[in-house]
């Protein structure tokens, strides 16, 4: 397991476990990241990246995106 900042862009990766407090957790969980469910990583913008989840395509910080575990 590896947190999503360090999937390579254009790999697509299996949700393995969201981490996090509980509002961090469900904030993620309403957003599509979901264990189980895969993700894309479409490019990392200072920091920021951006991945496709459920067919849509959302930016999350960082922070956030080191809580993600592939």
């Amino acid at each position: 397991m590896m947190p999503l900042t360090l999937v390579n862009p254009g790999e697509e990766s299996i949700i393995r476990k969201v981490g996090g407090n509980p509002e961090t957790r469900k904030f993620l969980e309403n957003l599509g990241f979901v264990a189980g469910g895969t993700v894309t990583v479409i490019s990392e913008i200072s920091g920021n990246v951006i991945v496709n989840v459920k067919d849509s395509r959302v930016a999350v910080s960082r922070e956030m995106a080191q809580k993600i575990m592939v």
